[in-house]
Parts: C-alpha cells; structure tokens; sequence
C-alpha cells in the first residue's frame, strides 16, 4: 500500500505523519501518478500551520514529478508510462502515489528529468507569471527581490536579467547576498544589517523601482512601498516572515498612487491553455541555461517534518526534494 505524509490537526513540523492510504483506480478525467520527485515549497508550511487553512485530515504538497501508472475515461493526453508533472494543483503531492485531474498535468519533455521537474515547476511557473503576466518586466526596468537567493528568486533573478532588466536582491545574511549576486543580481542587499530602503534610493539615484516582489512578508514589506517609483507596483506573493500588516489603501495614494497585488500561480493557470504556456516558457528557459536548476538538498519523503524544520529556520537556498 502506498504511504504519504499526512497531518490531522494543524501545528508545527510535529503533526506530520507517515501513513499508509488508499489510492484507487483512475476516474473519469483522471490518471493514476506514481511519484519520483516531489518539491518542497513554503506555501507547504503554510497548509501544516492553518495560515491557509485545510480541510483535514489533509495530505500537503502542491508540486511533483512521476510517471503514469493508469488514465481513466476520457484521458487522451497521457497514457501509461508517460512522465509528467504539476504545480499549484490541490494539496497532495507528499505521496508515493496519487490520482490527479489530467488537465492539471504537463507532459515531460526528454530533455527535462523528473527532479528537474519537481524542482521547477512551482518555483519557476511563479517566476514566469511575475516577470510576464503580473508586471510585464520590459529592458531597461529595475527590479527589488526580496529572498533573491531562496526558491523562486533563484530562478526569477536570472530570468529578469535575461530580459534586460536590472535587479537588486535581498538577502538574510553575508552568504546569501554571495549567492543573489552569483545568481545574477546586479546589486544586493543584506536587509537584516543594512538599511535595504536608503540602499535602493542611492542605486536607483532617488528614483525607486519599478516594481518590488516580496515573498517575505512582515519584515520588508512596509519598508518596500518606499522603495517604488510613483505609478510602480508592490507584488505579495509571500510570507516567510509572517503575514504583511494591515494596510489602509490611502496609503497607497500618499505612497505615488502604487499598485498593489496578491497574485497566486492558481489563479495564473487555472486555464490548461494557461498552464502548458507557462510550463513551455519555463522549459525553455531551462533547456537553455538561463534558469539554472540547483537542487540544494533532497530528504526521503518521510523525513518531510526535518525539511520543514530547516526550511522555516532559513536553512536552504535553491530547491529542495522530498524523495519517495
């Protein structure tokens, strides 16, 4: 019988269990997955602790890679043996094994592996929609990254420098500015010991950015609103400090009449039109070197409870796997 990782109440890295279940034949519309690789992402962190809030029990984990096992009725894009892989689907993706929509599948092309896949889709599908769909970064724009050097600004940084933008980074400590800088940021910033606001004033030449993306949350995102030009957009997508404070849109206005936008990659592909765009984006930027695939650590899947210990404690950069 397969197993997974399940919790039954919400809380810390505790509550996580490793649990046999149940996976039945394929429905209509479905295919039967068997997992290789699974991403761990901090939205997963988010699912554990109620932040966002599950239907419990609940099994966590929104991003995989495997192989097809069996299709149900009506499934034409995929058949046994096919490699495939999602992101941003329902939560679920920590089992050996598990039934899945098909048309939240993307087929794996040769040239991407199943750790790749695992690795990417998630991370870099959310790269793809900031930098094209939320605010179309164009040459010659100028980018703040929070966490520049963690999961999707590993990716976004050498993505947004491809396109011809210029990109300051954030990071939480000396070493991880190193790695925002080898990543390809033109500037970065340690926001825990230098004054990240003053700091992008002086490079932008008292101008601000055009748009900030913020996966951090609590700790940088009122100070982030001082950072972007008038008419500029604040992009939350994020909160591994804790949720952002309340903000009165007046704000905003008194700001330099600043967008503000909470986007999600489930709202971005919630098309399959949508969805195997940004996945052939995302591939080709991968095939090609520009995003460059660093899967910093990997854990056995039943170890998920350590992973989440190190990833809420800052302990990884890059991407990390769950095996099963």
């Amino acid at each position: 019988m397969p197993k997974a990782i399940r919790i039954r109440q919400h809380g810390g890295p505790e509550v996580l269990e490793w649990v046999d279940v149940e996976v039945g034949a394929p429905g209509p519309g479905e295919v039967r997955l068997r997992q290789t690789a699974v991403g761990l992402n901090y939205i997963d962190t988010y699912h554990r602790s109620g932040l966002y809030p599950q239907k419990l029990p609940a099994i966590l984990g929104t991003e995989a890679a495997g192989v097809v096992e069996a299709v149900g009725e009506g499934v034409i894009d995929f058949a046994p043996g096919d490699r495939a892989a999602y992101a941003g689907s329902a939560p679920g993706a920590y089992a050996e094994a598990r039934l899945m929509p098909a048309a939240r599948l993307v087929k794996l092309p040769r040239a991407i592996s199943d750790r790749t896949a695992a690795a990417v889709m998630l991370k870099g599908m959310t790269a793809h929609y900031l930098l094209r769909r939320t605010f179309v970064v164009k040459r010659g724009d100028t980018l703040l990254v929070h966490a520049a050097a963690g999961g999707v600004g590993s990716m976004l940084v050498p993505w947004a420098r491809h396109l011809g933008a210029t990109v300051i980074g954030t990071a939480g400590s000396r070493e991880k500015v190193e790695l925002a800088l080898a990543l390809g940021c033109h500037h970065a910033i340690d926001y825990r010991s230098e004054d990240f606001v003053a700091r992008v004033k002086e490079l932008t030449g008292g101008r601000g950015v055009d748009v900030v993306y913020d996966s951090v949350g609590r700790d940088t995102f009122m100070k982030s609103l001082d950072c972007i030009r008038p008419l500029g957009m604040m992009v939350s997508f994020g909160n591994a400090s804790g949720p952002p404070p309340a903000l009165d849109p007046l704000v905003l206005s008194q700001k330099g009449s600043l967008f503000l936008t909470r986007p999600t990659l489930a709202t971005y592909t919630a098309h399959r039109a949508a969805l195997l765009r940004a996945a052939k984006a995302l591939f080709h930027v991968v095939r090609h070197g520009i995003v460059k695939v660093d899967v910093s650590r990997t854990y056995a899947l039943q170890d998920a409870a350590q992973a989440h210990r190190d990833l809420e404690a800052r302990k990884t950069t890059g991407s990390t796997l769950l095996l099963p």
